[in-house]
Order: C-alpha cells, then sequence, then structure tokens
C-alpha cells in the first residue's frame, strides 16, 4: 500500500543559515572572560597555613628593665686538691684505702715495690759509712802531723836556747882570752843556725795548723755530699710507702695491685677539706661579656647557691670557656665533689629597654624575621625584627617591634616560605 505523505506547514519556508559575525563575537567574549577570570584568580592570594596555638610560644613585647645572664653547665669541685704521684717508678704490692674514705695526712693508701731503690739505698748508706771513716782517719792523721811538728819545734828551740847560752859564754871568754877565736866563732856559727832552724820549723807548723781546718772541711763536704744522697735514697725507700699528705677525702685511686707506675704518675686525689667551687662551661660567644666579681647563681637540683665569678679561663676549649664560681654561704642539701650543676651569671642589669622573650631562631646583634600576631590573634604575619642585647631567657628589641606586640618565639622554620599564617 502506497504511503500518505503529511502536509506541514513550515515546508515551504526558505531558512537562513546563521551568521558567522554573531558566533565570532560569542567566542570572542567567552575568551576575554575566561582571561579576565585567569587574572583574577592568579591576584587572590593563596590561603594562609594555619598552625594550632598550643603548639607555639607566643610572648608579649614589654618595656621595662631587663636582666642580662649567661648561663652553663659545670661540676662542683674542692678549692683546694691534692694530686698525688710517684718520684719511683714500682709495683702496686698493697691498696689501703680506696676512693670516698677520709684520711689524714699521714694515712698510708698503697705501698709500692722496687728491689732496685732499696739496693740503692743500701749502697749510698754504705759509700756515707766510708766517707764519715775517712774523716775520722784524716782527722787523725793532721792532729799526728801537728803533734809530730810541735815536738820538732820544741827539741829546735831547746837546742837554740842552748846554742845562744854558749854562744854568750864564749863572748866573754874570748874577751879575756880564755878561748880561741875560732872556737868563739864556731858557737857563734851554731847559734844562728839553730836561730834559721827555729824560724823554719815554727813556719812549718803555722802551716800544718792552718792546713788541718781545710783539708777536714772538704772531707765534711764530702760526707755531707753523701749523707744528702743517702737521704733521697733513704726517701726514696719511704716514698714505696705512698702517703695522703693532707687531711681530706680521698677522690680517686685508678690502680690495681700488680700494675707498674712510672715516676709523675698520677696515683690517687685527695679534697682537702674546705669550700667547694663551681667551675662553669660558658659558650664562648657569650662569654665575652663574663668578668670577674659578677654574681652568679648555681643551681645543684637540690637548691640553689649563691656564688661570684673568681677566675676566668683565657683559653677556649671545644667552644667553652671554662669559668670558676667561688660560692658563699651554707650549700644546699647533698652538695659533694663532681656534683653536676647549671649555673647563671648575671652579666648586667638595662634599666628601660624594649624586650622581649628569646626567640628560638634569634641570635643577639642581628634581624631576624619573626610572625607577629595582628588583632583578634587569629592570624600572624610574618615582620623583619632588629634584635640587641641578649639574656638567657629574653633580648633587647631595637626596631621592627612595639610594646605590646605578640610575636611567637617557636622554630618557624618550617614555614620560612610563608609570610602570613593562620592561628587556630
Amino acid at each position: 500500500m502506497a504511503r500518505r505523505l503529511r502536509y506541514r506547514p513550515d515546508m515551504d519556508i526558505a531558512r537562513q543559515p546563521p551568521k558567522k559575525r554573531n558566533r565570532r563575537v560569542l567566542i570572542g567574549a567567552l575568551a576575554g572572560g575566561l582571561i579576565l577570570a585567569t587574572i583574577a584568580l592568579a591576584r587572590v592570594e593563596p590561603a594562609a597555613p594555619s598552625v594550632k596555638r598550643a603548639s607555639l610560644t607566643i610572648d608579649k613585647v614589654k618595656r621595662g628593665p631587663m636582666l642580662r645572664q649567661v648561663r652553663g653547665p659545670g661540676q662542683l669541685v674542692p678549692e683546694q686538691i691534692r694530686y698525688i704521684t710517684t718520684l719511683t717508678p714500682g709495683r702496686v704490692e698493697r691498696i689501703l684505702v680506696r676512693p670516698g674514705t677520709t684520711v689524714d695526712a699521714g694515712t698510708i693508701l698503697l705501698e709500692l715495690g722496687n728491689p732496685d731503690v732499696n739496693i740503692q739505698a743500701l749502697e749510698s748508706e754504705q759509700a756515707l759509712t766510708g766517707a764519715r771513716a775517712q774523716l775520722v782517719t784524716l782527722q787523725m792523721s793532721l792532729e799526728n802531723q801537728r803533734y809530730t811538728q810541735e815536738s820538732s819545734l820544741a827539741t829546735v828551740r831547746r837546742e837554740y836556747d842552748d846554742a845562744v847560752r854558749q854562744a854568750k859564754a864564749s863572748e866573754e871568754l874570748a874577751k879575756e882570752g880564755m878561748i880561741a877565736h875560732l872556737e868563739f866563732s864556731r858557737t857563734q856559727d851554731t847559734a844562728k843556725e839553730l836561730a834559721a832552724r827555729l824560724e823554719a820549723e815554727t813556719k812549718r807548723l803555722e802551716m800544718i795548723r792552718s792546713s788541718i781546718e781545710p783539708q777536714l772541711a772538704i772531707q765534711r763536704e764530702q760526707v755531707q755530699r753523701l749523707q744528702a744522697i743517702s737521704q733521697f735514697q733513704r726517701g726514696q725507700v719511704n716514698s714505696m710507702k705512698v702517703v695522703a699528705g693532707a687531711a681530706g677525702v680521698l677522690q680517686g685511686l685508678p690502680l690495681e695491685v700488680g700494675q707498674w707506675v712510672t715516676p709523675g704518675n698520677t696515683l690517687a686525689v685527695v679534697a682537702e677539706p674546705g669550700r667547694l667551687k663551681a667551675v662553669l662551661r660558658i659558650p664562648e660567644t657569650q662569654a665575652r661579656d663574663v668578668a670577674i666579681g659578677q654574681p652568679a647563681s648555681i643551681d645543684t637540683r637540690t637548691g640553689i647557691a649563691k656564688g661570684r665569678v673568681t677566675r676566668i679561663d683565657p683559653a677556649v676549649q671545644n667552644g667553652t670557656v671554662t669559668v670558676d664560681v667561688m660560692l658563699e654561704g651554707a650549700l644546699p642539701a647533698g652538695a659533694r665533689p663532681d656534683m653536676t650543676v647549671d649555673g647563671t651569671i648575671e652579666v648586667e642589669r638595662l634599666p628601660n629597654v624594649l624586650h622581649v622573650g628569646r626567640p628560638v631562631q634569634g641570635a643577639p646583634e642581628t634581624t631576624v624575621g619573626l610572625f607577629r600576631l595582628e588583632p583578634g590573634r587569629q592570624h600572624a604575619v610574618r615582620v623583619p625584627v632588629r634584635l640587641g642585647r641578649g639574656s638567657v631567657n629574653a633580648i633587647e628589641v631595637l626596631n621592627g617591634l612595639k610594646e605590646g606586640d605578640e610575636v611567637i618565639l617557636s622554630d618557624m622554620s618550617e614555614w620560612d616560605d610563608h609570610a602570613r599564617l593562620r592561628v587556630r
């Protein structure tokens, strides 16, 4: 069956094609809008990251007095420490006292052994005995020489006196012609000869007498030298019994029986009774402000002890400077040598300055970026702050903040790339 066509009124109306110009305008408008939207979105700042308020340390900038302090760890040590060393090499035979014991000056701490030292002492005593015997022998010999010369002098003097008498008698007889002239001359010559002998023997006696004391003095000096050597050697033997040398508490004795020690080795350490002092290790960058006489506080974990700086080591060791603090008044309970302590030294009191708590990333005399809380305390913005003199827990503010501002002191290095934070 044939299909019938239905008549439609619009089938005879001619359609106009859409104009290209309108399409171009529409596309241009859409593109312009897209560009404007992109520019607007680019100008919109990214959302600020948020941080928890409970994890932050926040402090308010204040104006008023500021106490500058430096801090360092240290130990309590006795003001007087005696180090006991050995004078002779030897082997540890006995240890009589252990560390922590209270000792007197004569307390024997340990005994050493060395046969060579004993032999040397015996040899020195033998040499001393021989020198003393030589002194006695020399003295007897010189006295014997003196006695012999005195006897010879007495004999010559007696002969001289006889010759003088004979010469006078011969002279009287010669005047009367009773003896020959030759006999008279012989008696005169004999008297002159004996006079010369008497003079010579007298000088010899004087020489012997004057030489006795110098010879004895030389020998006495030899005896004294040998005596000193003997005493030294005997002291070496006695030093094998090591004594404390002073009253106090034995701090250390790092030896065991059988161990060999050499001269100069430290055998023991005795802390003499008296006051304790604190030896602090102050960082090199802070020690430049420390001076002798400054007050200090020493925390012993059981109390606070007051003191003053008495010595500053001129050398730097491992980035720190050693500072001695003399403690004043009674020490806290339990304070003892070698106790670990923390010391705080008061460097300076600033009467009226702008200051804030010391930030983690803020060093004295530098410019740092700190986050300042905005009004409402919901956001924090990074601002450059110039810092001045610092202390343990506070630092001076020279520029960038004003009194009443609140800043974040915590470590904010995680947010170095952000200038603004949201605090929640």
